[in-house]
């Protein structure tokens, strides 16, 4: 059964987001900038893809002492997830690049991450970015019954030691990815009907999904066991190891942007209407975090920039520090808040804080 979809305000008297679009397309047209990437987003992916595949290919082809290839298959790990943040995130959003095949070409790097690119389309571009932090439309709040990330959610008596496991599981959200969760996802969404701009074929979803699997079930464990001179478990451990090392930095990143303390959970009333408009519902729900440190601008895409990114995801995320200014004045001057972290430190302490308030038990389970 199809879910009843909340719907956003229309009432918006001040007009915040037409004067905040207006003067982020005057900012493009005044500096004569494309939206999409540029020169500097093509050069940083050769050097992500680099630190992705290089390592893959001293592995396979050196006769290497075990523990070297152990710290390879680490920056592999590192190298996948900024290829997921940077690379993979813009192909899927449409904004690598002017061209569409280049977008889907890069967009299509999610197959050798684990992962789907309809699948993550749905959860992403649609159910992410349209109802964010929405209790049972956001899947990105939906940890099953292993955390509890809103008030919304059902307490269990475990939740309240997730603080403290909660990130020796983040590590785990790739690999997921790899052996259970895209086939799930599959069923769910053909059976919901839900698409990216268009609908997919069921049948054609299905065989892409068991072929790329294959394809990459192939490069990165049969290849290796046919090739390599290590024991069967220690290249299952190296593969679990790579999955971990890029599922602990995803999932931190995207949990700091809006799993803490400042952004709201808000939910729909009884006739399924939010308070207020979509855009000003992305103030509310998102956070910035660390928009100084050069390096966490360049590693993560972007990411650290979620109000941007919320605001404008057919922006490359190459404009985002730019962009900020302008968002965050416009906001100023509406009242509308702006939530940010100054560092990654302060976003991760919020982070744990806010598990540590889940993780008590309410007055009367949600």
């Amino acid at each position: 059964m199809n879910k009843i979809l909340p719907k956003f305000s229309s009432n918006d008297p001040k007009k915040f987001f037409r004067i905040l679009n207006k003067r982020v397309n005057n900012y493009f047209s005044e500096n004569n900038l494309k939206r999409t990437g540029n020169w500097r987003l093509y050069l940083k992916s050769l050097i992500i893809f680099g630190i992705f595949i290089i390592p893959y290919f001293i592995i396979m082809l050196f006769d290497l002492n075990q523990w070297v290839a152990l710290g390879l298959i680490v920056i592999t790990g590192i190298g996948m997830a900024g290829v997921g943040m940077n690379i993979m995130h813009d192909g899927n959003h449409g904004v690598f690049s002017s061209k569409k095949w280049v977008n889907k070409l890069m967009g299509s790097s999610i197959y050798i991450l684990a992962g789907n690119a309809y699948n993550w389309q749905v959860q992403h571009n649609v159910l992410h970015h349209t109802y964010t932090n929405i209790h049972g439309h956001d899947e990105d709040l939906d940890a099953g019954r292993i955390l509890r990330f809103s008030e919304h959610t059902k307490w269990k008596p475990h939740h309240k030691f997730q603080h403290i496991y909660s990130f020796l599981l983040y590590g785990l959200m790739t690999i997921n990815w790899a052996i259970v969760t895209d086939y799930f996802q599959t069923k769910r969404y053909i059976n919901r009907k839900l698409s990216f701009k268009k609908f997919v074929s069921p049948v054609k979803q299905w065989m892409n999904l068991i072929f790329t699997k294959t394809l990459y079930y192939s490069i990165w464990i049969v290849l290796p066991l046919i090739y390599l001179d290590f024991a069967w478990w220690k290249i299952l451990l190296g593969f679990f190891i790579m999955h971990y090392t890029a599922g602990i930095i995803l999932s931190t990143i995207f949990q700091l942007a809006h799993i803490v303390e400042k952004v709201e959970m808000p939910i729909p009333n009884k006739s399924h209407d939010m308070k207020n408009t979509w855009a000003i519902h992305q103030l509310f729900t998102t956070s910035n975090f660390s928009t100084k440190n050069k390096f966490m601008n360049w590693f993560s895409g972007g990411l650290n920039f979620q109000v941007e990114h919320h605001l404008f995801p057919n922006i490359s995320h190459i404009h985002y520090k730019k962009l900020s200014e302008i968002v965050k004045k416009t906001a100023n001057e509406f009242r509308l808040p702006y939530n940010e972290y100054k560092t990654t430190r302060e976003a991760i302490k919020s982070h744990f804080l806010f598990l540590k308030s889940m993780a008590k038990k309410p007055l009367q389970s949600a």
